[in-house]
C-alpha cells in the first residue's frame, strides 16, 4: 500500500499528515484542547494551517499519539525533501 503524505503550509511551518499512520484518536480536533479551527474532518481540506497561531498548532501536532501529524519550519524545508 502506497503511503499518502499531505502537506499544508502557513507562513511559518508546513504541517505533514501521513494518513496511513493516523489512529483517529481525535485529539487534534476534539475536546478541551482540540483545535477544530485547524483540524476539522467535516470539511475539505481537513487541515487549515491558518486556523490558529503557529505555536498552538505545533503544540497540537506534538500531542498526536500516532505520529501521523508532524511539521517543519519553512526555513528548514530543504531538510525534508525526502517526504513524498
Amino acid at each position: 500500500m502506497k503511503e499518502i503524505v499531505t502537506r499544508y503550509r502557513n507562513k511559518d511551518i508546513t504541517i505533514i499528515w501521513k494518513s496511513a499512520l493516523c489512529q483517529h484518536s481525535t485529539l487534534c480536533w476534539k475536546g478541551e484542547h482540540g483545535l477544530l479551527s485547524v483540524f476539522n474532518p467535516a470539511i475539505r481540506p481537513w487541515i487549515n494551517p491558518e486556523g490558529a497561531a503557529t505555536e498552538n498548532i505545533i503544540r497540537q501536532i506534538n500531542a498526536c499519539p500516532s505520529g501521523a501529524l508532524s511539521f517543519f519550519y519553512n526555513e528548514d524545508e530543504s531538510e525534508h525533501q525526502d517526504t513524498k
